[in-house]
């Protein structure tokens, strides 16, 4: 086995601390995965990894090789492409997580230009509202919107959507239209949570006397759901006020389906970013991808490119 391969398989399963993952993940049988590790392991004359029955874990060695492989790999991956300026010469898997909205309404429909722009590129297209994990699932970039909580990761900032409150029609005929954060009193609103256990805070809303601080106006409701679809399909249902990106309910309410409620209360604006693993170089085809995704996302952001 080529020592490069031999490298590549010993970085994945170092960041998956697993030789049967490293396997699912690369499509390799175990065995073969094993011999890569014990090849390289040979060659350099230490042990890499420490074995156990329950977990696999790098050795002191181990992650003086494991850094350097990472950096050579992936300036393999640059040198391959260095002269190639045609941008129909990027190749090879590109694995990318967006949220679901983005990826129905917005990526989706243009792909078709981008891959035809790219044809020798392969695509992995993941699209859930969950925070995917982006080293262990080997992606190679992932788009968020909101807080950043990965300090180990690189955060490119893309700009911010503004946030609006909405109802549908029927919602406001039953409870009335509410003009003040007093009137919140009487109504309901769709709680959103990541994963279920926690406690949603509440009606956000910035505070026009200080423009920094968030505020909550804690609200009863009937229905907490984990994924943006469920959200804007309730809100839709009649079941309460829910809090969103405008992008994701201009259809809506240029339909009449919705009304934007307390304009003067709105959340503050959403952050949104992409989310890479710190590499010294990054490859070309995640460099032109994040390029293309930014320019489809800028006519719908403000502050664009702010942290």
């Amino acid at each position: 086995m080529h020592q490069l391969d031999s490298m590549q398989i010993f970085v994945r399963v170092a960041e998956l601390s697993s030789f049967t993952a490293a396997a699912e993940s690369l499509g390799l049988p175990k065995a073969t995965v094993s011999l890569a590790v014990q090849q390289l392991e040979n060659h350099f004359g230490t042990r890499l990894l420490h074995r156990t029955t329950r977990s696999v874990q790098m050795t002191q060695d181990g992650q003086v090789v494991f850094e350097r492989s990472k950096d050579m790999l992936a300036d393999f991956a640059e040198l391959q492409t260095l002269f190639r300026k045609e941008p129909s010469a990027l190749a090879g898997r590109l694995r990318v997580d967006m949220p679901i909205v983005i990826a129905r309404d917005l990526v989706i429909p243009h792909l078709a230009d981008f891959l035809r722009r790219h044809p020798a590129l392969e695509l992995e297209l993941s699209s859930t509202d969950r925070r995917v994990d982006l080293v262990r699932e080997g992606f190679d970039c992932v788009l968020r919107v909101g807080a950043l909580v990965d300090s180990s990761l690189i955060a490119r900032p893309v700009g911010q959507y503004r946030m609006i409150n909405c109802a549908s029609p029927a919602y406001l005929a039953e409870y009335g239209v509410p003009t003040t954060l007093a009137d919140l009193a009487r109504h309901r609103l769709v709680h959103y949570l990541a994963n279920f256990g926690g406690r949603d805070p509440g009606f956000e809303y910035g505070d026009p006397d200080a423009p920094d601080t968030v505020r909550y106006v804690p609200m009863g409701g009937v229905l907490t759901v984990n994924n943006s679809e469920a959200y804007t399909s309730a809100c839709l249902a009649g079941l309460g006020i829910v809090q969103s990106p405008e992008p994701a309910m201009r259809h809506y309410l240029a339909k009449g389906q919705l009304v934007e409620v307390l304009p003067a209360y709105r959340p503050a604006p959403m952050p949104v970013s992409l989310i890479y693993a710190n590499r010294r170089h990054l490859p070309q085809r995640v460099q032109v991808f994040m390029d293309w995704i930014t320019g489809l996302l800028q006519p719908d952001l403000h502050d664009a490119g702010r942290p």
